[in-house]
């Protein structure tokens, strides 16, 4: 047998997945010739045809469907080996694996900034999703998860800020209609709201359940769109605190208890216990702690 070669195992991977040469070598970032050498050479050393090639694509045989159900776990224990071997070292270099929820991604972003400026050998990759990532994957470094505090015993939780909401407006929706002086003008103004995704939310529901369906004007399963359509001037909704402090377009609804400030959660940074040592990891909490002090302050 010749001998196995792991980048012609991620390769195959990468095909099975995206289903095609091309979509495989676009994610590569290569040219298909390159992909379709490595797959070659892996059948070839495993004497194992793992692909029927047709028309419409590449398509698992029985042993590439194999392949393709125990590779993520070979690979999660591969990045997994990587951690370990870099937090020895405890320098500032190579990767460091994030993900939150799509609607604090953004507001990572200047935090990020600071931590590059000050390790600019360290290269970030964010992933932006709803979906919990288990932190013994090996997928991520770190996440950051909004709510209650998590409870995995694996893994470490630490505080990074209070999530606070309010309904605001921009400025410039203030000057064309004014604001609601109470409960009985509500449904004189335009209003952006989640949709019923996020009704659950006693924020949210001792707000909607006021309103007359004309009312409200935009919604959204995603707290960030209807953020954009506030700070533009579309009409009235919640934006965290934190966002907020960053616009002084904004004007915020305080007229009414129905409108205070409302604690809905917090942000979680969290991180397997295995890296308990990473100085990246430790680092850039720093970074996000003094970020969100600054925002809120």
């Amino acid at each position: 047998m010749q001998k196995l070669n792991w980048d012609d195992f991620r390769v195959a991977h990468i095909v099975a997945k995206a289903g095609s040469l091309a979509k495989a070598a676009a994610l590569l970032q290569c040219n298909h010739t390159t992909v379709l050498r490595h797959i070659n050479r892996l059948e070839e050393a495993l004497n194992v045809k793992l692909f029927i090639r047709h028309q419409r694509g590449y398509k698992l045989t029985d042993a590439g469907v194999i392949m393709s159900e125990v590779l993520p776990e070979i690979d999660s224990q591969f990045l997994s080996l990587e951690d370990k071997l870099q937090s020895i070292q405890q320098d500032f270099s190579g990767k460091i694996r994030i993900t939150t929820v799509t609607s604090y991604s953004a507001l990572l972003a200047p935090a990020l900034q600071a931590f590059r400026r000050q390790y600019p050998k360290v290269r970030v990759e964010l992933l932006a999703t709803d979906e919990v990532i288990p932190a013994q994957s090996g997928a991520v470094h770190v996440a950051l998860r909004a709510g209650p505090k998590p409870q995995d015993p694996d893994i470490i939780v630490r505080h990074v800020a209070s999530i606070t909401m309010a309904y605001y407006a921009s400025q410039s929706y203030v000057d064309e209609f004014g604001l609601p002086n109470d409960v009985s003008q509500m449904n004189e103004h335009q209003w952006l709201m989640p949709d019923k995704s996020k009704h659950h939310i006693p924020f949210i529901n001792e707000v909607i359940k006021r309103l007359c369906n004309d009312s409200v004007v935009y919604s959204s399963n995603q707290f960030l769109d209807i953020q954009s359509a506030v700070l533009c001037g579309m009409g009235i909704g919640p934006v965290s605190e934190l966002e907020a402090s960053k616009h002084k377009h904004l004007v915020k609804l305080n007229s009414s208890d129905l409108f205070a400030t409302d604690f809905v959660g917090s942000l979680w940074y969290t991180y397997h216990k295995d890296l308990k040592d990473n100085a990246k990891v430790k680092a850039l909490y720093e970074f996000f702690l003094n970020h969100t002090r600054h925002l809120s302050a």
